[in-house]
């Protein structure tokens, strides 16, 4: 082996003024939104513990440091190939793309793009050089338009990564006056181990040694090795140890990581008593632990979890342990296809909330019927399902960092209940949510009547439009699902405006084209159609498109005086809910704003809390 080189370097030292190539065996970008979601929480939740909104900029440079792992790289005629690592380097790309764009013109904007690009004879190179990328990261950098119908799976990947970095980066957190801050810590004092190599064979054999070779145990393999080494009897030790194994392979097959956000799901939902308060310098608590080593705090913690004798440690392995992660793995199942009795679990899955899986378990006890834990599940899933539907129209952030002090409250006071107490505890807890669809109680959010399209709320006026389209259709009586309107790929659908962007059409009700903007995007003048359908129609004049909506989903087609003929099962519905759809034969501003009332009559009826008693009501009948 010839010479190794080994370096700490910052973001700054890694990216700045760099090119790095990936051989085409190699060029797959394959993380998902999960690894995305575990990065920006590490980032922030490292970066607020050192941040004060007393601090000057220069103070960031006593910040703490953030290390982020090691990257392998070959040299190679004078260029450097990455044998390891590129997964970490394309989402730090991406996440550079987008502080970049979120400072804007800022006048103490931190200039980020050299770390994203370079220039050469007027030509721009990104930092890792794919030429199927190209296009993608260069409309992702200027906000331009890409079509991902043709794109290879790395391109869509990426597509979709940035955009989980834009819902998933919290803004409440990291707000206007700390982003400039956390752009300097993020490139100045987060670092990487840089081992270069100067061949492919030293560098591979880098690569073999750091990932084959006295592999460190897992969390989950050392939560293993200490429960089956404190049952004693070595029979009962060997049946825990085999329905250990069958459960982690089981979860193995969902997906990465899925053991171990199983097991942590369980002892969140189980036992979990206390979180990190939300101010700069708080520690960790269970709650924090048990997402980063839960191995160590059941340890520290097994007189509390009645781990006392061999036989509390057998019981926890052969019994708690498989019932929770079971219902885990039926929880996670249902989030990704839609269960008939668990409809809820995929809606709340489709706002990618991931704090759902401890909320779902808290209530259920290894005692409960099949028939009782589903209703647990659905009512917490409704609960969950309104909550982010509210908290949404109101433009208030869904990821993890922001609502799991929150949760982590809802979670302690459902733990165990039976079904009766847990629907009037989430039916009173939405009270305690701080907004509801008339805005936050504060007044600092105004609700459905100020909600419309923007580049944050997009993929959640997706989802409500698509939960809406599909419960008029069913309730009409028609075979419709939601996870028909959420589906991608070339049949996808997309949010359509109503009105085509031309001011000029509509000059006779408003002052300026910003004016027509800012209306046109309201949730009123939405419609979720095919790519196909927009790709056609998307630009004609209302009155030219109304006929074309006669031959789509219902919701739309509703803009037809055709859809009221001979339809029994949506004029029953109409009547029965007392709904304010009527046609329109033309689309000026009152009646956009009689279809945004007509969008929140139907939310009401979908999301009302009342809903969730309904769910006791019904079995108090039976």
């Amino acid at each position: 082996m010839r010479d190794i080189n080994g370096l700490a370097k910052t973001v700054r030292e890694i990216l700045k003024d760099q090119r790095y190539s990936i051989d085409f065996y190699q060029r797959e970008y394959r993380w998902q939104r999960k690894q995305v979601q575990e990065l920006i929480d590490d980032l922030v939740e490292q970066f607020l513990e050192s941040y004060s909104v007393t601090d000057q900029r220069e103070d960031v440079q006593k910040y703490g440091h953030y290390f982020l792992g090691s990257i392998i790289l070959s040299k190679r005629e004078g260029d450097l190939y990455i044998v390891d690592g590129q997964q970490r380097l394309t989402t730090l790309t991406l996440l550079l793309m987008f502080l970049h764009r979120r400072q804007a013109d800022r006048p103490d904007r931190v200039k980020v793009e050299d770390l994203v690009y370079s220039e050469k004879y007027g030509k721009r190179s990104f930092n890792i050089s794919v030429p199927e990328r190209a296009i993608v990261m260069e409309a992702l950098f200027k906000n331009d338009p890409f079509d991902l119908s043709d794109a290879t799976e790395s391109v869509q990947t990426i597509a979709a990564r940035y955009q989980d970095i834009e819902d998933l980066f919290p803004e409440d957190d990291i707000d206007e006056r700390a982003l400039p801050f956390f752009c300097d810590w993020l490139i100045d004092n987060v670092h990487l181990v840089e081992i270069t190599a100067s061949t492919d064979e030293d560098a591979y054999t880098i690569f073999e040694t750091m990932n084959d070779r006295g592999l460190s145990l897992t969390p989950l393999d050392m939560l293993k090795g200490y429960l089956l080494a404190n049952i004693k009897d070595a029979g009962k030790r060997n049946e825990a140890a085999k329905v250990w194994r069958e459960r982690i392979e089981e979860l193995r097959r969902l997906g990465k990581d899925e053991d171990s956000d199983a097991v942590k799901a369980w002892l969140r939902a189980r036992y979990a008593q206390t979180v990190r308060e939300r101010h700069k310098g708080a520690e960790n608590r269970d709650f924090e632990r048990i997402g980063t080593e839960f191995h160590r705090w059941v340890g520290d913690h097994a007189d509390e979890l009645n781990l006392k004798t061999s036989d509390d440690f057998f019981r926890f392995v052969h019994q708690e342990m498989p019932f929770y992660t079971k219902q885990y793995q039926r929880i996670r199942k249902a989030s990704e296809n839609q269960k008939a009795g668990l409809e809820a679990v995929y809606h709340v899955a489709s706002y990618n909330f991931t704090l759902q899986y401890p909320l779902m378990l808290a209530p259920l006890l290894i005692s409960d019927d099949a028939e009782t834990i589903d209703k647990k599940i659905r009512l917490v899933a409704m609960f969950l399902d309104i909550l982010l539907a509210r908290r949404a129209v109101n433009y208030l952030t869904l990821t993890f960092a922001a609502m799991s002090y929150a949760m982590f409250l809802v979670m302690k006071e459902i733990r165990g209940l039976e079904v009766g107490s847990l629907a009037w505890k989430l039916y009173e807890m939405l009270d305690e949510q701080g907004c509801d669809f008339d805005g936050t109680t504060d007044g600092t959010r105004n609700g459905f009547s100020a909600f419309g399209l923007n580049h944050w709320s997009k993929r959640y006026i997706k989802v409500l439009l698509a939960r809406m389209t599909a419960y008029v259709e069913h309730q009409s009586g028609m075979a419709t699902s939601m996870a028909k309107y959420l589906i991608e790929g070339k049949s996808r659908y997309e949010i359509e405006h109503i009105w085509a962007d031309h001011p000029s059409r509509h000059t006779d009700e408003f002052a300026s084209p910003a004016d027509f903007a800012e209306y046109r995007n309201k949730i009123g003048g939405l419609l979720l159609l095919p790519k196909s359908f927009n790709a056609s129609y998307g630009d004609l004049p209302y009155d030219k498109k109304l006929t074309h909506y006669n031959g789509q989903n219902l919701l739309a087609r509703s803009l037809h005086p055709h859809a009221y003929d001979h339809n029994p099962g949506f004029l029953k519905f109409i009547e029965e809910n007392e709904l304010p759809f009527h046609a329109h034969n033309e689309f000026k501003k009152a009646d956009l704003d009689e279809r945004c009332e007509l969008y929140r009559a139907i939310a009401d009826w979908i999301w009302n809390p009342r809903n969730i008693l309904m769910e006791i009501a019904v079995e108090d009948s039976e």
